[in-house]
């Protein structure tokens, strides 16, 4: 192959003879470069289109983790009020649980001095004492479900308990009341009887005459108190009695305390077994201080040394 060269004003040209071998190399070469420029083309925009592709992928996982945080947010503020809720259930089922035993422990406190228990041996003030040794690794925390459950089983007890208390409590309350209304002992706390209940000589007139209690002579102004509990029917002067003090006691009994000094009670006071009624004086028909002692059943004179001389319950 023969290429012919010209200057720039073709006054002058050269001639080359090409062979077929460098022919062939220089178009092999020229396309090589061009496939090259092709090649880096290409993948310079594979690359720009892979980091398109790469953006596209991050911005959906993004999306998508944005999304499970937001429903995560969401479940953890409902979880906030349910546990605000069972908090609230828990809170008023702790307070009723105090407040029942703060009635058990006054009921508790009451049963004790009704029945004059040792408070030392029965304390409803101070935290019970309570103990042992500790098994490691075996304390566990209560669930809201399982102190649900706990705070049930206690209210229960605790309702159980009251029911019985209360029970014990009106049973002691009766026995006392029994035991305060029991006619027993005598009027006195210092003194003698000088004078039995049944026919006598009359102190005045010295004739067989009837005595429908007893006398009980001693210092003027020492005290005169009841022998049971119950309520003044009577609290004046009587004909023949003098100062007198009446007291009901139920199931038809009466009890009459005569010739007294002053009075020291009222018609309509509630007296207790052992309270001051009077002090002992020689008003009425009386030769000395003393008490006349009277025991009445249905309205009718018995006997009172049955009641003196029986023990008290």
């Amino acid at each position: 192959m023969d290429i012919i060269v010209l200057n720039r004003s073709h006054d002058r040209s050269r001639s080359f003879t090409l062979n077929k071998l460098v022919v062939f190399g220089a178009v092999s070469l020229l396309l090589g470069a061009m496939g090259a420029v092709s090649y880096l083309g290409f993948q310079i925009g594979a690359s720009a289109r892979s980091a398109s592709s790469a953006d596209l992928v991050d911005s959906e996982i993004i999306q998508n983790w944005e999304g499970k945080l937001a429903t995560q947010q969401q479940q953890i503020e409902e979880y906030k009020v349910k546990s605000a809720q069972h908090i609230d259930a828990l809170t008023l089922r702790m307070g009723e649980l105090q407040a029942r035993l703060l009635r058990l422990d006054a009921l508790g406190q009451r049963l004790t001095d009704v029945a004059g228990l040792d408070e030392g041996e029965f304390d409803f003030v101070s935290t019970p004492a309570l103990g042992g040794p500790e098994e490691v690794g075996l304390e566990q925390s209560y669930t809201v479900p399982e102190l649900t459950s706990a705070l049930e089983a206690i209210e229960q007890q605790a309702e159980s308990r009251e029911q019985q208390l209360r029970l014990m409590d009106e049973l002691f309350v009766n026995q006392k009341f029994q035991r305060e209304q029991f006619v027993a002992g005598r009027p006195i706390l210092k003194g003698w009887l000088s004078s039995y209940y049944g026919y006598r000589s009359d102190p005045f007139t010295g004739k067989r005459a009837w005595h429908a209690g007893v006398d009980f002579a001693g210092k003027e102004g020492s005290d005169i108190v009841a022998v049971a509990g119950g309520v003044v029917t009577y609290a004046s002067e009587r004909y023949g009695y003098g100062q007198l003090v009446e007291i009901n006691h139920g199931g038809g009994l009466v009890t009459r305390y005569a010739h007294c000094k002053k009075i020291l009670v009222s018609v309509g006071d509630v007296v207790q077994k052992g309270q001051e009624l009077a002090l002992m004086g020689s008003t009425g028909r009386s030769t000395g201080p003393h008490v006349h002692f009277e025991v009445r059943k249905d309205g009718k004179p018995t006997d009172p040394a049955k009641f003196i001389h029986r023990a008290s319950r």
